[in-house]
């Protein structure tokens, strides 16, 4: 079991290191390209693209299809995705690199997270997919200043060869740690949009999309508030992006064993609690130490959200839960764009540095709002405080996987 989860956080870091890079390599693509630095973020948008809409296609499509090979098959699009934007010899052709590398994104966090709950021991099934995000948050603390660097010391296309060779140690990984897991014959396209279309499902999604567009209110201005604001050095900043993805660790470890406990009171607690250190952000912004402190906190409080989002998802599409939770990293990234779109609009209105954490605090109030109406409908509901149910898919992959692949346990 630990080794099968190594397998899926080795992907989800390569994933995590080319979703969030091009932010920090942005001046050196344009200068290569003979492009504007704005002009070039339509690179990040082409990403966030990918993930909205292969998210739902490719999970679609391979809704038959085992899902261990499932799992190999995305991370050879994201290899080739990234190896076409190493290759890619001017910006139109490095805009489809980004896009094809973008489009398994979600579909593998949905099969992913799927497969680990499956594998889990019942009542441990949000700590194993909390387990394969620790992957994403070691990213942001390892891998996106590692391959910053090494793109500003030799070059971008350096940055996405890396990223592609880490892309074929996932796939190694995966074929080699991941036990057989037969797709459920009785899933089909239909089953997974029709529990994709249930109420409760449907509202998941929204609180992912507002609660979490609170983080990335802040996240996405956070450089500047730092040296606007607080009065930091512009060679601190890295730092403070490795503080925030310490805390996105943090929230990412204590996510698993709280969302186990207790669903519904974790995703609540979190989002309050994310709309609380978003409106004290407002105030700490102005010390130094302060300042430090609270954009761990955001991180981690941010990042607790993520695992009772992804396990409500796929507990009320339990049946056909695939599509529903590769949905929900749409929802993400909708959510990522959205955040910085609305904390934009409060800083060209003139309202200050600090805006966006106010922004993104009513954002978190919004998700908590969409959350406590989901739960007011659901109460009484039988499966209401459980995770993912199994299915006799499930009974079979248990009986498969005793002993699985690699001397896992």
């Amino acid at each position: 079991m630990p080794l099968a989860l190594l397998a899926l956080a080795i992907s989800a870091f390569g994933i995590g290191t080319t979703e969030f890079v091009m932010m920090g390599l942005l001046p050196n693509v344009a200068d290569d390209l003979g492009t504007s630095v704005p002009t070039a973020g339509y690179l990040v948008s082409a990403y966030a693209l990918g993930v909205v809409i292969g998210a739902p296609l490719l999970t679609s499509l391979g809704s038959r299809i085992p899902r261990k090979r499932m799992l190999v098959l995305l991370m050879a699009l994201f290899t080739v995705g990234n190896l076409a934007s190493a290759l890619a010899p001017g910006f139109g052709s490095l805009i489809a690199g980004r896009l094809l590398a973008g489009l398994p994104h979600g579909a593998f966090f949905g099969v992913g997270a799927v497969v680990a709950a499956r594998m889990a021991r019942e009542g441990r099934q949000a700590r194993a997919v909390a387990t394969m995000f620790l992957g994403l948050t070691v990213a942001n603390i390892i891998g996106v200043p590692a391959a910053t660097l090494l793109g500003q010391q030799l070059g971008w296309r350096a940055t996405f060869l890396v990223v592609a060779g880490i892309g074929l140690v996932a796939m190694a990984s995966l074929a080699r740690l991941i036990p057989p897991l037969k797709a459920d014959e009785r899933t089909g396209l239909g089953r997974e949009l029709r529990a994709l279309a249930n109420g409760q499902v449907l509202l998941a999604l929204l609180t992912t999309v507002f609660g979490f567009a609170g983080v990335f209110a802040v996240y996405s201005y956070l450089a500047s508030m730092m040296t606007e604001v607080t009065g930091l050095a512009e060679g601190s900043v890295p730092l403070v992006l490795a503080l925030f993805g310490i805390g996105m660790t943090l929230g990412a470890l204590a996510a698993g064993p709280l969302t186990d406990r207790a669903l519904r009171p974790t995703l609540y607690g979190s989002l309050a609690a994310l709309a609380l250190v978003l409106t004290a952000f407002h105030f700490t912004a102005q010390v130094t130490w302060a300042a430090l402190v609270t954009v761990v906190l955001v991180g981690a409080i941010g990042f607790l959200t993520t695992t009772p989002l992804q396990m409500l998802v796929m507990n009320k599409a339990q049946q056909a839960p695939t599509l529903a939770a590769a949905s929900n990293q749409s929802a993400f990234n909708l959510a990522n764009a959205g955040g910085a779109w609305v904390g934009g609009l409060a800083l060209a209105a003139g309202w200050g540095w600090t805006s966006p954490t106010l922004v993104g605090a009513v954002l978190a109030v919004l998700g908590l709002a969409v959350a406590a109406v989901a739960g007011l409908m659901d109460r009484g509901a039988a499966d209401g405080s459980r995770i993912v149910a199994r299915s006799p898919e499930a009974d079979a992959v248990t009986s498969e996987t005793a002993t699985p692949a690699g001397g896992g346990t």
